[in-house]
Parts: structure tokens; C-alpha cells; sequence
């Protein structure tokens, strides 16, 4: 890690009303649509809206999961095109505006330099789409014209700007979070600065929210996206919620990203509904998102249909509120929209055949358990780290590595814990660094390992966290070496 904090100056408290427009005025400096913010035009253009344009509304009153994907592409008129196929072909409830990487690092020049070539080329120069050069204007005509409820989903460190521009274009989710946006995606900014910034963000939403225009927050649950054992995704997700609903956020939906072993990633969102609800305030309403495999695919596209509709199953069963679908052509990069449709497609396929059935998995309950006993121990620390305040104990907590991501950008993560998959393939944890979860749950940990150690004959070592990372990749869930014991021939 980059340095010691051993007493952080940042903490867990609401920003003023005075603050919040000192600050606006500041970020609104920063590019040149900045100046068309205006916080009361842009409720009454929110109040404009239909029901069914509304966010939270939509998924909050939702029986069963709703589906979403990732899409961004530059110009306007494409991405209207393309989420309108994304609802009407592939039958997605709720859609996305996936931002650009320049936008990402406040790199807006070189956005916008993407934008005008795109324009003029008719090749997409850019990874996605640069809300905060397109303007109000140009999000309020996306707003319009698409027919769904849409979401922002980037991964911004510092979204102040891309907040106050999508909120006042009339979007109404914002993923992300301090931890979500820091620890897997940078190496730019320390965890301080990162909740500063998103105490902006959130008390912006709180802001609109109290004025009756709620806005939908949502932590980034897969992390890295590499092997994250549950109980600390669900840490990151309980934090960030937290931190969100000081600053008057009020519809909060937590994530998590497939494991790939069903009981284990059942019990996981189990174990994230019944836990925010039981850390959150009670004024806060707390959905779920369940994102599909965010580790590598397998090149082959038909292979990549099985990953995809396992995602597919585990929701059906686990029925969280949204799920973000992935396409089959995740190895080559950004998908087509014909792709996107496909993965949507066999997404409902496979949760409209499970659904329909009733099953029961052995082991879910136990291994709820499991991670909600080392979460609990994990947000003890923080706390206790914080001295009751969650901000500055998460901030100690990586310090100190109480709190700790696998394979982490940002070098204010110690990244001593290292995952392997166990027998069963649910993931645990090889090496523990200093996370502060109990011993019972550590000697789980060691027991299951040990035990695959044994089926295949060889050390429990890094070559384990090694083959797993491959696996889906090669086509197995489980990193077996060639022709050891459980492999199948």
C-alpha cells in the first residue's frame, strides 16, 4: 500500500445543503455542458416522465427478476437505436448507458476528440458513451426517446461531473461506489479522496430524492470480478450502502457477481438481501443484483451460452431483483447488439424453465451461514477500526488489511488474500493476510482446501488460485490439473 492512515480525516457525515451547492458550483467548472446543470429544471423534467420511466419504481415493484445489460456506444442516435432493440428484440426491462473510458478518467477533451472522430468516421472510437460531452440536452433526448428505465454504469472514481449531468439528463440509477470504483479500476486516488467525492454523488441523489425524484443507487458487487469470496463483496456492498443512505439515499440495491457454484452463489444473495436489510436504516429500500460472470469466457461461442445460462439458472433460483446479463461473444470484447439480445434471450430462457420447477439445493442454508458469520466479523472490524464511524473504519481497515480484495489496481488494498476453489468449486480463501474474519471461518476455509489438496494430490498453493482463474476459460469450473483425480475424461 501507498501509505499509512492510521487516523483518516474523513467521516461518515451527511454534507450540508450549503456545501452541496458549493460543491456543484465547483464541479460544474469542469467541462463546458457543466453549465446547462440546473437542479430545478431538472426535477421538474424527472416529474415529466411516465411511471414506467422511473427507476426504482420499476424494480422495486418487480415479481420476478428483471434483466439488464451492459451497452454504450458514442453518438446519440446509435445508442437510442441500440437500447431500443435491446427492450423491443432482446426484452430487457431495464437498460444501460455504459460510459466511455475517457469520461471514466475526467479525460473529457480526449472524449470528446472520440466523439467527432466516431462522427466523422462512422467507427466507434470509443468504448462507450461520453454522457458528459453529449450534455443534459443530449441525455434528456435519450431519456425520451427510449422506452425503459435506463441506467448509468461506468466506473468513475471521481463521478461528480457525470453525476450532476446524467442526474439533471433525467437518469435515475447510478452504479457505483468509493470502494467499487477505487479498489478494482484505479491506482490514481487514495480511499479518502474516493468517499469524498462519492459523499457528493450520494448526497446529490439524497438531494433529488427529497425533493420526491428518487434516485437509484447501486454498489458495483463484482469488485475485481476475479474469484471475490462472498462474505467480503457483500463488506464492500454493506459499506457503500451505508455511506450512501447518510447522505439521503433511499433506494439502494446491492451486488454480487457469480461464483459459479450454485449453492454457494444462492446462499450469497440469500445472505446480501437478509444483510442489508438487517445493516441498512429501515427507510431505505434494498433490492438485489445478481451480475453474471464477470471473469473470463470461454473464445467459443457456444460454450460461452453454457456460462451464460448457468447465470440463468442460479437467478431463477436465488431470484434477486435485476440481473445483469452478458453476451456470448464476452472474450472478443464489446459485444454486438445482436449479441447483447442473444445473451438476454437464453438468460429468460433458462430462468423461465427453472422457475417453473421447484428445487432444493442441499448445503444452502449451511453456507449462508458460513458467510454471514464472516461478513458480521468483517463489519465489526470496520466499525470497531472506525470507532462507530463507517467511513474512517474502512479506511483503517485497508490500512491495516482487516478489509481486503483479491488481485486489486488500486494500492490502497493490501492484496494479500488470495481465492482458491474447493472440491465443490465454491470459493474460499488460501491465503487470509490480515482480514478479520473469526477462526471457525477460517478453519472452513483451510478444511475445505485441504480437502481438494487431497483429491488431486498435490500442494494446497498459488497453482491452485492460478488454474481456477483459467478455468471457465478452458472450460471447467474447477482448475483440475490435466488427468488428476476429477477430471473429467
Amino acid at each position: 500500500m501507498s501509505s499509512s492512515n492510521s487516523n483518516p480525516s474523513i467521516r461518515d457525515e451527511r454534507l450540508s445543503d450549503e456545501r452541496l451547492v458549493e460543491l456543484q458550483e465547483s464541479v460544474r467548472s469542469n467541462w463546458k455542458t457543466g453549465a446547462a446543470v440546473d437542479f430545478e429544471d431538472a426535477i421538474a423534467f424527472h416529474e415529466s416522465l411516465p411511471e414506467h420511466k422511473r427507476f426504482a419504481r420499476v424494480l422495486e415493484s418487480a415479481s420476478s427478476p428483471l434483466l439488464q445489460p451492459r451497452a454504450g456506444v458514442p453518438t446519440l442516435e446509435k445508442q437510442i437505436d441500440l437500447l431500443r432493440s435491446l427492450h423491443e428484440d432482446g426484452g430487457a426491462e431495464l437498460l444501460p448507458t455504459t460510459i466511455d473510458s475517457y469520461t471514466r478518467d475526467n479525460e473529457y477533451e480526449k472524449a470528446q476528440t472520440g466523439l467527432e472522430e466516431t462522427r466523422s468516421t462512422g467507427t466507434n472510437e470509443l468504448n462507450g458513451f461520453p454522457a458528459v460531452n453529449h450534455g443534459v440536452e443530449g441525455c434528456r433526448e435519450l431519456i425520451d426517446d427510449v422506452d425503459a428505465p435506463i441506467e448509468v454504469r461506468h466506473g468513475t472514481p471521481d463521478a461528480r461531473l457525470l453525476a450532476s449531468i446524467t442526474f439533471a439528463g433525467g437518469f435515475q440509477s447510478f452504479e457505483g461506489g468509493p470502494i467499487s470504483y477505487n479498489i478494482p479500476y484505479t491506482s490514481g486516488y487514495t480511499l479518502e479522496e474516493t468517499i469524498e467525492h462519492w459523499q457528493f454523488v450520494d448526497r446529490l441523489a439524497g438531494a433529488y430524492t427529497e425533493r420526491g425524484v428518487t434516485i437509484n443507487r447501486e454498489p458495483f458487487g463484482p469488485l475485481t470480478g476475479t474469484l471475490v469470496p462472498p462474505s467480503i463483496a457483500i463488506t464492500v456492498m454493506l459499506v457503500e450502502g451505508l455511506l450512501a443512505a447518510t447522505q439521503g439515499v433511499r433506494s439502494i440495491t446491492l451486488g454480487y457477481g457469480q461464483l459459479g457454484n450454485l449453492v454457494q452463489d444462492v446462499a450469497a444473495l440469500r445472505a446480501l438481501r437478509s444483510l442489508g436489510e438487517e445493516y441498512l436504516p429501515d427507510d431505505v429500500t434494498v433490492t438485489t443484483v445478481f451480475h453474471e460472470w464477470m471473469g473470463g469466457f470461454p473464445p467459443d461461442e457456444s460454450r460461452a451460452y453454457g456460462v451464460i445460462t448457468l447465470g440463468g439458472a442460479t437467478a431463477a433460483i436465488a431470484e434477486p431483483d435485476k440481473v445483469i446479463t452478458k453476451s456470448p461473444q464476452e472474450f472478443k470484447g464489446v459485444p454486438t447488439c445482436e449479441a447483447n439480445v442473444a445473451g438476454i434471450r437464453a438468460t429468460r430462457q433458462m430462468m423461465e424453465m427453472v422457475h417453473e420447477q421447484s428445487l432444493v439445493l442441499d448445503g444452502v442454508d449451511d453456507e449462508q451461514g458460513l458467510i454471514e458469520r464472516s461478513t458480521h466479523a468483517l463489519m465489526d472490524a470496520i466499525l470497531d477500526l472506525g470507532d462507530g464511524d463507517v467511513a474512517r473504519g474502512t479506511v483503517r481497515a485497508f490500512d491495516t488489511g482487516a478489509l481486503d480484495v483479491p488481485f486489486p489496481s488500486s494500492e490502497c488494498a493490501a492484496g494479500d488474500v488470495l481465492p482458491a476453489r474447493d472440491d465443490d468449486g465454491r470459493v474460499r480463501l488460501l491465503k487470509f493476510g490480515d482480514l478479520a474474519i473469526d477462526a471457525d471461518s477460517k478453519e472452513v476455509h483451510d478444511a475445505r482446501l485441504d480437502e481438494r489438496a487431497q483429491t488431486e494430490g498435490r500442494d494446497p498453493s498459488f497453482r491452485l488460485v492460478a488454474d481456477d482463474v483459467d478455468a471457465i476459460t478452458d472450460g471447467r469450473l474447477i482448475g483440475r490439473p490435466e488427468g488428476g483425480e476429477g477430471d473429467a475424461n
